[in-house]
This record gives C-alpha cells, sequence and structure tokens, in this order.
C-alpha cells in the first residue's frame, strides 16, 4: 500500500459521532443570537473534530502510531473544546443586563482547582501505560477516552473562555492557570520524548489490521523509538504554543481592562473668549 492509496481509503465515518456533530452545527447555525464570529468557531470545531474521528489520523491512533494518538489528543483535549466555549454567545442584550445589575459570584478558587487539575489530569491519566494500552486496543476505552478528553477539555477553558468576558478568570490569574498547564505539560513531554522504556507499549508492537505496518516503518521511517519522540515533542511544543495564545489573549485582554480612557475635551473659557473678541 502507498501513501496515496492510504490516505484515500482510510477515511472512516462513525455514525454516532458524526450525528453528534451534525446535532451541535445545526443547533449552533441556527441560534438567532449567535454572530458570525460564533458560528465560524462552531464550524471550525466541527470541522476539527471531524478530522480528529473520520480521518486517517483516527485510524493510525487506533494502536499504530503513538504520535498519531497524540495529535489527535491534543485536539479533542485543547483545540476543540477551546473552539466550542468560543463558539457560545452571550444569551442575550437582556441576560447581559441582569448580570450586570446581580453579577454572578467570583470564580472560586475550588473551581479552578478542579477545572485546572481536569484538564492536566486528562493528559497525565491517558498516559498511565496502563490506560494508554487499555485505549489503544479496546474500542469501548477508547470512546470512553473520546468523551472524557471533551468533557475535561471544556471544565479546562471554561474559566477562561466562557461567554462573556466579565464572567471570566482575571486575566493576571488567567495567565497564571495557562502557564501552569504549560508547565505540566512540558514535563510529560519530556518524561516520553526521553524515556528509555516505552510509555504505551501497545504501539511498539502494533496488530496490523489494516495492511498499514510496512508503509509506517519502511517507507515513513517511524520505528517505535522515532514515534515515541515525535508524540513526546507533539505534547511538549504545540500544547504549549496553544497555552501560549491563550496567555497572549488574557493580557491582550488585561492591557484593555487598564488602557486608560481618553479625558474629554472640555472647550477654555479663555479661547471661547478670544474667539469672540
Amino acid at each position: 500500500m502507498t501513501t496515496t492509496q492510504f490516505l484515500s481509503s482510510s477515511w472512516n465515518v462513525i455514525p454516532a459521532a458524526l450525528t453528534l456533530c451534525v446535532l451541535l452545527l445545526a443547533a449552533g447555525m441556527g441560534r438567532q443570537i449567535s454572530s458570525a464570529r460564533h458560528k465560524l468557531w462552531l464550524a471550525l470545531a466541527a470541522a476539527l473534530f471531524a478530522v480528529a474521528m473520520f480521518s486517517p489520523l483516527n485510524a493510525l491512533a487506533r494502536g499504530y502510531l503513538f504520535s498519531a494518538h497524540m495529535a489527535q489528543h491534543l485536539l479533542l483535549l485543547l483545540i476543540i473544546p477551546a473552539l466550542f466555549c468560543l463558539s457560545l454567545p452571550v444569551q442575550s442584550a437582556q441576560h447581559s443586563t441582569r448580570n450586570e445589575k446581580c453579577p454572578e459570584p467570583n470564580i472560586s478558587v475550588k473551581s479552578l482547582v478542579i477545572s485546572w487539575l481536569a484538564g492536566v489530569g486528562a493528559m497525565w491519566l491517558w498516559h498511565i501505560p496502563a490506560f494508554c494500552n487499555a485505549a489503544a486496543t479496546n474500542d469501548w476505552i477508547r470512546r470512553l477516552q473520546t468523551i472524557s478528553l471533551l468533557i475535561m477539555g471544556g471544565m479546562f477553558w471554561w474559566p477562561v473562555l466562557r461567554p462573556g468576558t466579565s464572567r471570566r478568570i482575571a486575566p493576571l490569574a488567567g495567565v497564571a492557570y495557562l502557564f501552569m498547564a504549560c508547565m505540566a505539560c512540558t514535563l510529560l513531554g519530556i518524561y516520553i520524548t526521553f524515556s528509555p522504556v516505552p510509555v504505551c507499549s501497545a504501539y511498539h508492537h502494533p496488530v496490523d489490521r489494516l495492511g498499514i505496518l510496512p508503509l509506517i516503518r519502511q517507507q515513513w521511517g517511524l520505528t517505535p523509538s522515532v514515534d515515541q519522540q515525535v508524540g513526546g515533542l507533539l505534547m511538549w511544543v504545540p500544547s504549549c504554543l496553544i497555552y501560549l495564545v491563550g496567555i497572549i489573549g488574557q493580557l491582550a485582554r488585561w492591557y484593555g481592562n487598564n488602557e486608560p480612557a481618553e479625558a474629554p475635551f472640555v472647550p477654555s473659557p479663555q479661547a471661547g473668549g478670544a474667539g469672540t473678541s
């Protein structure tokens, strides 16, 4: 099998996932209060979900390549939930006014810790060797993994990207929140990249269901050790770039909130008198 043949023949639509994706997309596009920007975020989230679940990436992640598993992991945990949160509009102007009159209480430290642990914990939990191997070889556990990544990713991004900027975590606290998540993923990525032992042995000894193992090993040159290193680098570098984008957004929000308002122009009495003389 050639690379072109594999890429053209390995698309596999999962009915349940497709149905959920279409329903969410239809609901979002039909919202009267959604702006074009919100609908764009939702469409992008749906498109990336389709790539993660239906494309050859999913076929490779099912027990063949640890690096493909990691790329899928980043999409499901960090990118798609963030885009979905961005697609949620504030419900209405009336609702916004009511919130200003009766604002919601500040986000508690406890809820922030739970959200942070959900996002970072998902990354660490599913790379415990027993869980990683089970998800790579068992379809039911793999479905559980997919659902948990989406939910825990949504929990992680909610304090930072929930609808209505006044209801989000304070900008500088958001910077610390995202920076610590970046450090946690960096540590795990470094460990995976330089680990002398397999982190997920199922990817070192794959069952060649599709007949593509020669393509992966010989033509692509992805030996098990190289594959694990690539996977570790994916967790290490791209994930921190995602957090960095979030940090830049928080700093821009902080700068905007603290930018001094321009003083109103007040005519000088002297100037007015000079003009009438």
